[in-house]
């Protein structure tokens, strides 16, 4: 698979979302609730999905690099193992860079990508063509932590085997038991076909407090302007009235959870009208946007032994702060 020699044939793209039907009544339930909090996935409009590709880029924000460099020193042997000339289905794929940076290795037969961000995801696909014309690629707009059913018309081509690819630590942003319970819908879809899929899952680890909290309140404010975004994607989702100046960015690791928490906190007294009923916040107030949990290797593999992945193989940056997982039921 190389540059393009000539016009790249159309991909396919599904929108599975169903929209202010879905977010509306979630979103109330957690502003709503005397302990507000937003999900994380509403981060990822258009805007949040590019600062959230920003802060990919960030010095303080190692966990990209680590899981890149794992791939560049040790893809041969993971392409061995997880095997060439699968379905590559790609788990909140963003701009899919990292699903590109496996295609030499991989040689997909095809490849899905899935996001919650439609027009993104879209652009995204759209540039990655060009690249790769002749490779058969799907884009499907989707809320994957609700729902792993994809239509089979999508999966194309249908006899291939399916690798399924959940990179950057994201299984993070899950508390322990529904970490547990989305890995065994993947194990279930796994083994539903045949021959059978495996997980590629990116893990991010536990290490020091200092380094953890820079990596999640970077200098230069990036994040901090990622976590502010999603009051602006909510504004437009209820609709609501959040005026981001009335809040600020806090983020730290809780080293007891071994979880980094995010919030939004209230900078001054505020009422907010969300879908026309106000809403008080006092000074101080928090909006808990998100957690992400740091494992150890032992421990996230104990976690994907109880999901129904036994098999395993791990590989981990020389550090030690990062850990790529190949998992199959």
């Amino acid at each position: 698979m190389g540059a393009a020699t000539g016009p790249a044939a159309p991909f396919r793209f599904a929108d599975l979302r169903r929209g202010g039907e879905d977010a509306r009544p979630e979103l109330l339930a957690g502003l709503r609730d005397a302990r507000a909090s937003i999900p994380p996935k509403y981060f990822y409009d258009e805007l949040g999905s590019r600062l959230f590709a920003a802060i990919c880029c960030l010095p303080e924000y190692a966990l990209t690099r680590s899981e890149a460099r794992i791939l560049a020193d040790h893809g041969s042997d993971i392409a061995r193992a997880a095997g060439r000339g699968r379905l590559l289905i790609d788990l909140g794929a963003g701009d899919c860079g990292k699903a590109a940076g496996l295609f030499a290795l991989l040689q997909p037969a095809g490849y899905v990508a899935l996001d919650i961000s439609a027009d993104y995801l879209r652009d995204a696909l759209g540039r990655l063509q060009q690249r790769f014309p002749d490779l058969p690629m799907t884009g499907v707009a989707i809320d994957f932590t609700r729902s792993l059913d994809l239509p089979q018309d999508l999966l194309a081509p249908a006899g291939a085997p399916r690798l399924w690819f959940y990179p950057g630590s994201s299984i993070g942003n899950f508390p322990p038991d529904a970490a547990r319970g989305f890995l065994a819908r993947i194990a279930r879809a796994c083994s539903a076909t045949s021959p059978g899929g495996a997980l590629l899952i990116g893990v991010d680890l536990v290490k020091d407090k200092a380094v953890l909290d820079a990596a999640y309140d970077d200098a230069l404010g990036v994040t901090a302007a990622f976590n502010l975004n999603v009051l602006n994607h909510v504004n437009r989702l209820l609709p609501a009235d959040f005026d981001v100046a009335d809040w600020r960015h806090v983020a730290f690791f809780d080293a007891a959870a071994s979880r980094i928490e995010m919030h939004l906190e209230a900078r001054r007294e505020v009422s907010v009208q969300l879908a026309g009923q106000p809403r008080r916040f006092a000074a101080g107030e928090r909006i808990h946007t998100e957690d992400s949990w740091k494992w150890t290797p032992a421990g996230f593999a104990a976690l994907l032994e109880e999901a129904g992945l036994p098999r395993q193989r791990l590989w981990q940056d020389a550090e030690g702060g990062f850990a790529l997982f190949l998992a199959e039921p």
